[in-house]
């Protein structure tokens, strides 16, 4: 199969290389996917699970990308809940072989059906975005109704299916980001915006829960606008700074079949939309990855014929 893998940890981007690869084998409870649709974060490849297995050997060449959407082709021994020839979606291990390739190998609890509606490409936009801002958002961050929520860089990836679910749970959400975002983070569905290169931040007052993609300067200071009781949920590391009287959480997010199947009926009821990048055929993909401008950083890489990544 064609996968794409990478081998130099400082080479960033620009050391993806497209190869042929061994096909993989379903362990038990696999299953192996066809992939029609997969996604990739730039940032995967400074973790060092990237790099190494989870006893900390080397792994390279490995292949990078963990979100998917596709067709089960094999079953492992013992796995149940998913046929072959079913549409999925979902969420690979982050220190095994990854989605930018014609296959993958992927525990079957880390997937979810994929309904004939929804289209692979936007299948695979969900797994990583969808599933950190419903967990940030409801498990960490205990969000109610009513409540007062800070979203920064709300009309990103992550920050835009933040800013709907809040919405969608009766939240007050103010978005952050540069001015030319102001109008697509009041469009999905924030009260208030805040152009972090020219408002003042501390306009936005007291909020019950800030959501971080951030950290940094705006980190610290997001922490001092957490009422008390409520909670900094960052993404980004540690938060630098807590709430004076409430929570610093930062975490990983993890794969979950009921959380994506929320999810992705949100996207079938018109209640939640999702935020594509780029696509592109899986041939194209090491070119247009090291060629991304400042905007591509959730790029969405798609095989249009042969392959499908």
């Amino acid at each position: 199969m064609k996968a794409i893998v990478v081998t130099d940890r400082a080479a960033g981007t620009v050391g993806m290389t497209l190869v042929e690869r061994p096909e993989p084998q379903p362990a038990i409870n696999d299953v192996v996917v066809e992939v029609h649709a997969s996604g990739f974060v730039p940032t995967e490849l400074t973790w060092p699970s990237t790099w190494a297995d989870r006893l900390g050997r080397d792994r390279t060449p490995s292949i990078p990308g963990h979100e998917l959407a596709g067709v089960v082709t094999a079953l492992g021994y013992g796995t149940r809940g998913l046929s072959v020839g079913q549409r999925v979606f979902g969420l690979t291990d982050w220190s095994r072989d990854g989605t930018l390739a014609e296959y993958v190998a992927v525990e079957s609890r880390n997937l979810a059906p994929l309904p004939g509606d929804v289209d692979f490409t936007v299948g695979a936009s969900l797994p990583i975005s969808g599933l950190t801002a419903w967990q940030g958002l409801f498990e960490y961050g205990r969000l109610q109704s009513g409540q007062r929520i800070l979203v920064h860089g709300a009309a990103g990836a992550v920050g835009s299916m933040v800013t709907q679910l809040a919405r969608e749970a009766g939240a007050y959400v103010i978005g952050t980001g540069r001015a030319a975002d102001r109008q697509a983070v009041l469009d999905f569905g924030a009260k208030e915006f805040l152009d972090l290169e020219r408002d003042t931040l501390e306009d936005a007052g007291l909020v019950d829960l800030v959501f971080d993609v951030i950290g940094g300067d705006i980190g610290k200071r997001s922490a001092g606008l957490v009422r008390a009781g409520g909670t900094l949920v960052s993404i980004v590391g540690p938060p630098e700074a807590r709430p004076a009287d409430g929570l610093a959480i930062d975490f990983v997010v993890e794969a979950d079949r009921a959380e994506l199947r929320e999810i992705v009926q949100r996207v079938r009821d018109g209640r939640l939309r999702t935020n594509i990048g780029t696509v592109a055929p899986l041939e194209d993909a090491v070119a247009t990855r090291q060629c991304r401008g400042r905007r591509m950083q959730r790029k969405r890489v798609r095989r249009t014929a042969h392959p499908r990544v």
